[in-house]
């Protein structure tokens, strides 16, 4: 599996088991790569496993745990309980491919995967208003993400806060990471969430929507969310989009002592999980295996985060980023090609004479 994930990085195409025995030269047969995929089935667990170490040796209480979700599309794989249909809220239509949780520890500029959890949607059920069968996972997503963070506390991975999406930002969520985990969280708020402006208000029932909400600029607002038993610091980021037009972001936090600068900065990191998922699909080979069964699916998948992991390690001690690596070695993939055509065209000229 370490040679398979190395050469998921060093690929720039199509990655299989005869692939990769030819690159190696034959010393290990493709059955033999294809008997390892196939395998038992690895996962998060095993990647704990694999960045353990390299966790310890950047580790403090100022790291961060985030917590997010994405799909790796694969549009003309057959379908299975991995491979299925997924609501893609980026795309506001629905996808094929696998759909992943990923837990993220990030420190001192290094982000690294902690664990993930693969969406398996293993019931089959009708669906009357659409007239036809669809798929459903037992487990949620919210589920999912929650037991990763728990499990990251009993790992002992020091860190005070979890960063997550609009997604995880539920009553319940809340609840748990705060009461249950001991755990502070920075996520954003939907401008239609209930909201109380004191806990008088809170315990009649009074509530107004967050988007009606007269907030300074960076200034914190303590409101008490409806249904949530403890309050919260809301914040109010107002930002211009890349094409020019004005955005807000709505903030909240269960730390009562953080400023606005620090609240905007602490959620600030929770964005580093957006090159992991980039990398991980476009350095890694994540979606370029032929793997047709739902075990070798799974441990391309995990080979592929394994690739991931070593870029970032690789990035730690270069200073390049995982797509200057890679470019840096599709560079000495280039250059030997283009030796191997000059020793071979004295060849055919000659056989042309």
């Amino acid at each position: 599996m370490d040679l398979y994930s190395d050469y998921l990085i060093s690929s720039f195409g199509q990655v299989t088991a005869t692939g990769l025995s030819e690159l190696v030269g034959g010393q290990i047969s493709h059955d033999k790569i294809t008997r390892s995929l196939g395998g038992p089935k690895r996962g998060g667990r095993e990647v704990w496993r694999s960045t353990k170490p390299l966790i310890r040796r950047i580790q403090s209480e100022e790291g961060v745990v985030i917590v997010d979700d994405s799909i790796a599309e694969k549009p003309f794989s057959d379908e299975n309980e991995l491979i299925c249909w997924h609501w893609d809220h980026s795309k506001e239509r629905a996808v094929k491919g696998i759909n992943f949780v990923t837990a993220m520890y990030h420190n001192q500029g290094v982000s690294l995967p902690i664990g993930y959890e693969l969406v398996l949607k293993t019931e089959v059920y009708f669906d009357k208003k659409a007239q036809k069968m669809k798929r459903r996972s037992p487990i949620t997503k919210n589920e999912h993400a929650m037991a990763l963070v728990t499990q990251a506390v009993k790992n002992q991975i020091p860190f005070k806060y979890v960063l997550a999406d609009l997604w995880y930002a539920s009553v319940e969520n809340m609840r748990f990471l705060r009461k249950e985990l001991k755990k502070h969280f920075v996520m954003p708020l939907k401008d239609n969430r209930n909201v109380a402006l004191s806990k008088e208000d809170h315990k009649r029932g009074c509530y107004v929507k967050v988007e009606d909400l007269v907030i300074e600029d960076h200034a914190t607002l303590q409101i008490w969310l409806e249904d949530l038993p403890f309050p919260l610091l809301l914040v109010k980021q107002v930002f211009t989009n890349e094409d020019g037009s004005t955005g807000v972001l709505y903030l909240v936090t269960s730390d009562l002592d953080l400023t606005y600068d620090e609240i905007t900065a602490i959620y600030q990191k929770r964005w580093n999980v957006e090159p992991f998922h980039k990398s991980l699909k476009q350095n890694a080979s994540l979606a370029k295996s032929p793997a047709h069964t739902i075990t070798t699916q799974t441990n391309h998948f995990f080979a592929a985060v394994c690739g991931y992991v070593k870029l970032e390690m690789l990035k730690v001690s270069t200073k390049l980023s995982h797509f200057a690596l890679r470019q840096r070695v599709y560079m000495q993939a280039l250059k030997h090609a283009f030796a191997e055509l000059q020793t071979l065209r004295p060849m055919k000229l000659a056989a042309l004479r």
